[in-house]
């Protein structure tokens, strides 16, 4: 076939990495950041929605802190980040509903329940809630750069100090 007539092919490349994130992560390639409009970054970390209740609002709390100070949080943010919470807040209610369901039945551990209609055993709704919840944390994680993974490309500090040379300290700073 020549390669006109084959099939157009995809190439699945990695999301873009928000500007702050990746002058956190270094410019190894010391290439120029295609900058759009910033989105406006608060002096102090945004409130919580009103919205945000419970362990929404503690994860906020948690969190927005250290985003802030790494100049991740701006006023854009705040809906993602409130999807995140929402989510952690879901996760922590099920699986402290499921943990508590298992100090009382020792043989599925609450796992497994029973149906209403005719007493046949199956899975546990809340083992569902509690594992679609943590998709959705981690998936919001990845977004703001706090995964494990995405913190060991981040140096928020001086990564290397080159040693002193032998003139070193002779001149006045």
């Amino acid at each position: 076939m020549t390669a006109s007539l084959r099939e157009p092919r995809f190439v699945m490349s990695n999301p873009p990495v928000p500007i702050p994130l990746r002058i956190l992560r270094g410019n190894p390639g010391k290439r120029a950041f295609r900058r759009g409009l910033e989105p406006e970054r608060p002096a102090e970390p945004p409130e919580p929605p009103p919205f945000l209740v419970g362990y929404a609002a503690d994860e906020w709390w948690r969190v927005a802190p250290g985003l802030h100070q790494l100049g991740l949080l701006s006023v854009l943010d705040v809906g993602p980040l409130s999807a995140y919470c929402q989510a952690y807040s879901h996760w922590r209610t099920a699986s402290e509903t499921l943990a508590a369901m298992a100090e009382r039945d020792g043989a599925t551990h609450g796992l497994m329940v029973k149906r209403a209609s005719d007493g046949n055993p199956m899975r546990n709704p809340l083992v569902k809630i509690a594992a679609d919840a943590a998709s959705d944390m981690v998936r919001y994680a990845a977004e703001f750069g706090f995964s494990p993974a995405a913190r060991t490309r981040i140096s928020a500090g001086v990564a290397y100090e080159p040693p002193g040379g032998k003139f070193s300290g002779l001149l006045a700073e």
